[in-house]
């Protein structure tokens, strides 16, 4: 038992000791700041017919997966073909009368200036056949990296003209994030600080990491973009999922 005032003295000053390092760490505690986020494909592309003409196949689906390089379009193709044959000949002939004239003209003083139309009439077969080339080269359209269709805009059999859109595509396995954050922010964002990424469709928390900053402040929301990558592997994420980015209190 403890007796005399000494003792409860220095019981009531533990206690309002204590009392004031509870309130005192639990008003120095800060709630984690979050900010909207949003899925991105780094890489995304409309691909468009760059001659007109008829579809003869498309090869690949909305959802259909294909690797870089893949053909995925291809065009009827029978009469650049043909103007490319007539090409190859038209130079076979413009290099064979010219070696003939060279031979001849080898004979003759004046003989290099008999060459000069010969000379020409090769170059110009050789740019013709070069135009040919090209245009059979855009008979088909292969995949600028390995990916997922993500929509049709055309089908086979259909005629397509110059610049219009055939296909969208995109790569789902390499992702970025994107923040919407406060312009306050700034000072304790930069390459590298850390966050954690809740998606709403997964229910999930994934780490992650800034990768990059927008280049300009938004005046009217007072927002900045924010660029990050997700650091562990998540295989089920999908562009286009969304959710928010926790950053710890600095």
């Amino acid at each position: 038992m403890i007796e005399g005032p000494y003792p409860t003295r220095m019981l009531r000053a533990a206690f309002a000791l204590a009392t004031a390092i509870c309130v005192g760490a639990a008003a120095a505690e800060k709630p984690a700041a979050e900010a909207p986020a949003k899925l991105l494909a780094l890489h995304a592309a409309t691909l468009s017919s760059e001659m007109a003409g008829r579809i003869d196949a498309i090869a690949t689906r909305v959802g259909d997966h294909f690797r870089k390089g893949d053909v995925l379009v291809t065009f009827d193709c029978a009469l650049p073909k043909a103007q490319l044959t007539h090409a190859q000949a038209a130079l076979t002939e413009a290099a064979r009368t010219y070696e003939i004239d060279r031979r001849a003209a080898a004979q003759k003083t004046n003989g290099q200036l008999e060459l000069d139309i010969p000379a020409t009439e090769v170059l110009k077969a050789k740019a013709d056949l070069a135009a040919a080339e090209t245009l059979v080269s855009r008979c088909s359209i292969a995949a600028p990296f390995a990916g997922v269709t993500v929509d049709q805009k055309i089908r086979a059999f259909e005629y397509a003209t110059p610049g219009q859109a055939l296909l969208d595509v995109l790569d789902d396995h390499a992702l970025e994030v994107e923040l919407t954050a406060p312009s306050r922010w700034l000072s304790r964002l930069r390459p590298g600080t850390a966050f954690q990424l809740a998606i709403d469709e997964t229910g999930k928390t994934y780490p992650g990491k800034v990768v990059r900053l927008g280049g300009r402040v938004d005046g009217a929301s007072q927002s900045v973009r924010v660029f990050g990558e997700v650091t562990a592997e998540a295989p089920e994420l999908m562009p286009g999922m969304s959710g928010k980015a926790i950053l710890s209190p600095p």
